[in-house]
This record gives C-alpha cells, sequence and structure tokens, in this order.
C-alpha cells in the first residue's frame, strides 16, 4: 500500500519543515538582537526574544505532527486524539500558507506548501475505511411461517 511510504516522508518532510522553521526564527531573533532594530517604538530586545519563542513553538508543533506521522509508518493505524487534530491543523496551515506564499514569495514555496498539504491529507484520508479481507456473507433466508396443525385440538 501507499500510506506507509506517505508517511514515513510525511514524518522526515515535517521534521525537516520544524527544524527549518525554528533556525530560521533564531536567526532572525539574533539579528533583531545585534542590529538593535525597532518597527514603530516597539523594544527590540523584546522583537528578539517573541521571535525566539514563536519558532521554538512552531518548532515544537512540527515536531509533534512528524512524530504522529512516524507513529502511523511505524504501528500502520490511523492517527487518533492530539495527533490527529495537530495533523489537521498543520493541513490548515499549509493550505493558507500556501495561499500567501503564491504572491509573496514564488511559485516554489507555493508548490512545496501544496505538496506538504497533499501528504497531510493523503495520510488523514488513507486510514478512513477499515479494510476487510472476506467477502461479505450472503443473508440467511426468513424462517418459514409455522405450520398450523389440522383442525381441531392436538390430543396427546
Amino acid at each position: 500500500m501507499v500510506r506507509r511510504p506517505v508517511a514515513w516522508l510525511l514524518a522526515v518532510v515535517l521534521l525537516v519543515e520544524g527544524l527549518g522553521i525554528a533556525a530560521i526564527n533564531w536567526f532572525l531573533g539574533h539579528v533583531v538582537e545585534r542590529q538593535r532594530m525597532s518597527m514603530g517604538g516597539l523594544d527590540p530586545d523584546v522583537m528578539s526574544l517573541s521571535s525566539k519563542i514563536g519558532g521554538v513553538v512552531f518548532g515544537l508543533y512540527f515536531l509533534l505532527c512528524a512524530y504522529t506521522a512516524l507513529l502511523v509508518a511505524l504501528r500502520d493505524r490511523a492517527p487518533a486524539g492530539l495527533g490527529r487534530v495537530a495533523l489537521v491543523s498543520a493541513a490548515v496551515v499549509h493550505g493558507l500558507l500556501g495561499a500567501v506564499t503564491w504572491g509573496l514569495v514564488g511559485p516554489a514555496v507555493f508548490t512545496f506548501m501544496i505538496v506538504v498539504l497533499a501528504l497531510i491529507v493523503l495520510l488523514l484520508v488513507s486510514y478512513d475505511r477499515p479494510e476487510t479481507t472476506e467477502a461479505p456473507a450472503a443473508p440467511e433466508p426468513a424462517d418459514p411461517a409455522p405450520t398450523s396443525p389440522a383442525k381441531g385440538p392436538a390430543t396427546a
């Protein structure tokens, strides 16, 4: 089947994406801190710290999604509970970011976002129906109507 390879691929992609998001935000926090940049009078230290915290939070979020995909690949069962909610929200995030990136960044990043979205959706919907290996049993015929005894009461 295609379910396990999709789960493995999605786990690797989300792991790399989570680490990349955390690294980029950490780097941007350092840039703001060293340049002492300010936007609209905001404190550069607060901007730097919030960028680093945001990067760690989003990195952990994508790592949770990667862990869920890894468990799906290892167990060959559908994601459940918090993992399923995390994957559904990651699909929404990738859909929204894909829509935004087409105009702001370009078609290459849009394509990446949509490919990741497609992998997440494929992982979520490929486990919807339980697989049955046996043919459905034929229905049993209804019981015939009980026969009535001959006219008159039965004597023993």
